[in-house]
This record gives structure tokens, C-alpha cells and sequence, in this order.
């Protein structure tokens, strides 16, 4: 299936992502694989639509740097990318599969949603900090009906807002409609979904590029946590790009580095120490792109500001991710995909859609996962910009500004759900993890004669030293 032939939603958010990159709107998509993900909303879609565009970033990226459009020679049409839908499916849900060794729990036991005297609140509690702070407030133990019954008594803004000012991460859940009208929601849709700006002249940094890793020898500083961030770096290891991931000493995110830890070295480092801050300002100053998720004002607080960035490494690719967005009143908030979705009308709109009587997430992290691939295509258009122009660049991206894409595009078409994952979806040798071996699905975008493929297995965190 190529672009638009009878899939409205696709071609609708495909074409939305390409005007944000500016990508060219000619280059053509092949899309294989069958089923949607069940949902209100297009998640399928935008699934293969967000992995398209990753790719169709990489394919110029390698015209640019070989004069070549990766294109297939001796099968059947010419596409410059194809996409299995149904895996970019499941690369939205899960890509690793443990042989002989369970993952731990995605969630921690107290988070959820739960009623409120009014409605309906989500806690997010997996980090340690995050859920001693709901439950100072609630006053109530770490126990689920504690939690529950605390919460019963509060109205979900109220609770949102004293959960928010403690440090912590809530979100009540609001329809569309009062989303809209919310400050926050109205800053939003006045953002794009990209929003650009120019940086200053540097090198390109693409020496050692080679045709089938047209990333080698790019250095990557990863400042990411869960989900959309770690998604992005990913995807640009996979073909070739040295990528350096580091975190504050004591974080962990057992359920979910065995998926994104793939292809990285994982470091620590503590920029509010003299010496860790010492040591990322050298790590910086070599390196040729930035992916960081703080919130906004987070690194300028460390006097790490955008300026600061490019006056260190002239020519940086600095790409920035927000939860709710880069303007408005809830800019500098805590956020989370499973909250954004309460906030923006997502869930709210699945329950109403289900005749549920409790909030209707979407079926995976879709707002993480789709942003984390518009993060890696930036990341690639600004390299293909750097090459033509001398000049690096600054992308900010948001998960409330995906989610206002999602909710925009045309209805999903009536399907039947993905086959679920044989062993021929997978890589034939196991992936020797950290943990264990597991099976890694294949890769859901394909370049002719660009293979996407990593040269280290998913690790711990704080494994490697903070060094090239």
C-alpha cells in the first residue's frame, strides 16, 4: 500500500509530520502489514506514520551526504522507505521478548487512575520521589485502597494541583472540550508540531559516515528518560550513531531500559556537582547532536541554557522535549504520556466511546513512542540542514502537541487487530541483554542497502563511564 490509497488517516498525519520536518512531500512510502491496534483513534496509523517519517529523514539525510536515495533495485516499485505497519505496532507496545527471564512491572503498585469526588484522577508513581509526594498529600500508605479512599475525598483539580505543587505527577481527566478551553490546551494548539529555530555554524560532523551506516562515527548526548527520548536515540543507533546516555546518579527505570537501552552506553553523571558538570561541558563540546527531556527551564536553571549549548559545540543539533508543551502556564510541568492522555481529552474520549465507566487509555504509549520517532527524524533533518548550510538548529517537540495530532486525524478504518508476534517477527540470534538473552523484533522501517541494526545489546543503566 502506498500513501493515501484508501487510508485517510495515514496519508492525513503522514502528511502533517512531513510539513513539520519539511520533508519532501514526493518522496514515496511503501507500507506493508496488516491490523490496527483498537482504538477511537488512529494508533496504527500513527505508529507507521511517525516510523515513516523517521525514515524518510534518514533517506534524504543519505541523498544529502551520498547523493543517493537509498531506493530498492530489483524489487518491483521503487519506495525510498517501507514500513511494516503491524511491527511499527508492536515496536509501539513492546520489541523485546526475555527468554528465561522476566522484565519487572511497567507500573508501580500505587499508580493508576482513580475516582475522585468528581471524576477521575491518574497518579504516576514509578519514580521514588514521584510517589512519596502523592502520598504525602492523600496523608495515606503505599497501599492501593489507602490510596484509593484518600483520593475519593478530593476534586481532581484540586488534587492535580496540590499533587503538582508537592513535586509529584497527577493529571485529572478532562474531555476534549474543556481541554480546549483549558490555558493550557489553547497553548497548545497555537504550537506547531515542530517548532524550529536557527543555530549557529559548526561542522558537520559526518566524516566517518559510510554508505550502509550512514551515522557511523556521530557522537548523540542522550539527556532523556522514559519513553519518547530513549525512542529517538534508539532509532538513530540503529544506524551507526555513537550514542551516550546519562543520568543522575540513583535513577532507574527497571521496566523499560531492557527496551531502550539498545545500542547505547548508559553513564552517570551529576550535573549539579562541579565535577559532573565539568565533565558534561567536555562531553558536549564534541559532541555533534543533544537530545535532552528536562523540562523547560530545567538545564538553564544550571546556566545550561540554548545559548549556552551552542556556544559550547558551535553547530549543535539540539533537539528538546516537553510534556505539555513549550508555552502556556503548565510549560515547566512534570509529565508523563499516560497523563498527557488524561489531561488532553484522549482517555476521556475512549470512555466515552466504550461505555466505560472508568478512563479508556490508548492501547500503548503511543504519544512517547510516535514523538520519540519525530525526535530521531529532527535529529536527521537538522544533520541534513547542517550539511547544506554550515548551521546546526534547535527542535522542540512536546507529548500534548502529538496528542493534539492524533486527536485531529480522520477515524481509524474498521480492521481487525495484529496478528500477535511469531518467531519469524523476530531476529534469528537472541540479543545477549543485560538481564538475559531475549528476542528483539525485526526493525519496522526498511532502506535499501541501509540496514538498521545495533552494535550494542540493551544494558543497565550507569554501566559505561561518562566518556566517548
Amino acid at each position: 500500500m502506498t500513501i493515501g490509497a484508501g487510508n485517510p488517516a495515514f496519508a492525513a498525519i503522514l502528511d502533517a509530520i512531513r510539513s513539520a520536518l519539511d520533508i519532501d512531500a514526493s518522496a514515496p512510502v511503501r507500507v506493508t502489514g496488516a491490523g490496527a491496534l483498537p482504538s477511537l483513534f488512529p494508533v496504527s496509523d500513527l505508529a507507521a506514520a511517525s516510523v515513516a517519517a523517521a525514515g524518510l529523514a534518514l533517506a534524504e539525510l543519505v541523498e544529502a551526504r551520498f547523493g543517493r536515495r537509498p531506493l530498492p533495485s530489483s524489487r518491483g516499485p521503487s519506495h525510498g522507505v517501507t514500513v511494516d505497519r503491524r511491527l511499527a505496532a508492536f515496536w509501539f507496545a513492546r520489541s523485546l521478548h526475555p527468554q528465561g527471564w522476566d522484565l519487572p512491572p511497567l507500573w508501580d503498585p500505587v499508580a493508576g487512575d482513580y475516582r475522585t469526588a468528581d471524576g477521575w484522577i491518574r497518579l504516576h508513581t514509578n519514580a521514588p520521589h514521584h510517589r512519596d509526594a502523592a502520598l504525602a498529600v492523600l496523608g495515606a500508605p503505599p497501599e492501593r485502597e489507602a490510596v484509593a479512599q484518600a483520593v475519593a475525598r478530593w476534586r481532581a483539580d484540586d488534587l492535580e494541583g496540590a499533587v503538582v505543587a508537592a513535586g509529584g505527577c497527577a493529571a485529572a481527566m478532562r474531555s476534549a472540550a474543556a481541554w480546549a478551553a483549558h490555558p493550557q490546551g489553547e497553548a497548545v494548539a497555537r504550537e506547531p508540531l515542530i517548532a524550529w529555530e536557527a543555530g549557529g555554524a559548526g561542522e558537520a560532523g559526518l566524516s566517518g559516515a559510510q554508505g550502509d551506516r550512514p551515522l557511523a562515527g556521530l557522537r548523540v548526548l542522550d539527556l532523556t528518560r522514559v519513553l519518547a527520548g530513549p525512542v529517538a536515540t534508539r532509532f538513530l543507533a540503529g544506524f551507526g550513531a555513537t550514542v551516550l546516555r546519562l543520568d543522575p546518579p540513583g535513577w532507574e527505570e527497571p521496566g523499560v531500559v531492557p527496551e531502550t537501552t539498545l545500542g547505547k552506553a548508559c553513564a552517570r553523571l551529576d550535573l549539579k556537582d562541579p565535577a559532573g558538570r565539568a565533565r558534561f561541558e567536555d562531553l558536549l563540546a564534541t559532541a555533534d547532536v543533544l537530545v535532552h527531556g528536562y523540562r523547560a527551564d530545567a538545564l538553564a536553571s544550571l546556566g545550561l541554557d540554548t545559548v549556552a549549548r551552542a556556544r559550547l559545540r558551535p553547530g549543535l543539533i539540539d533537539v528538546g522535549l516537553d510534556a505539555y508543551g513549550w508555552t502556556g502556564p503548565w510549560r515547566a510541568r512534570r509529565g508523563f504520556d499516560s497523563l498527557v492522555q488524561m489531561s488532553s481529552g484522549l482517555a476521556e474520549a475512549g470512555m466515552a466511546c466504550a461505555g466505560a465507566d472508568r478512563p479508556v487509555p490508548l492501547p500503548v504509549q503511543a504519544l512517547d513512542h510516535a514523538t520519540g520517532y519525530l525526535m530521531a527524524a529532527a535529529c536527521l533533518r537538522g544533520l541534513t540542514r547542517r550539511l547544506a548550510t554550515g548551521r546546526g538548529c534547535v527542535a522542540r517537540l512536546s507529548l500534548a502537541r502529538t496528542a493534539a495530532l492524533l486527536a485531529a486525524a480522520p477515524a481509524p478504518r474498521p480492521e481487525e487487530p495484529p496478528a500477535a508476534p511469531e518467531r519469524a517477527d523476530f531476529a534469528e540470534a537472541p540479543e545477549p541483554t543485560g538481564w538475559g538473552p531475549a528476542l528483539r523484533l525485526h526493525p519496522p522501517v526498511a532502506l535499501d542497502g541501509v540496514p538498521m541494526r545495533w552494535d550494542r545489546p540493551a544494558g543497565p543503566l550507569g554501566a559505561a563511564a561518562p566518556a566517548w
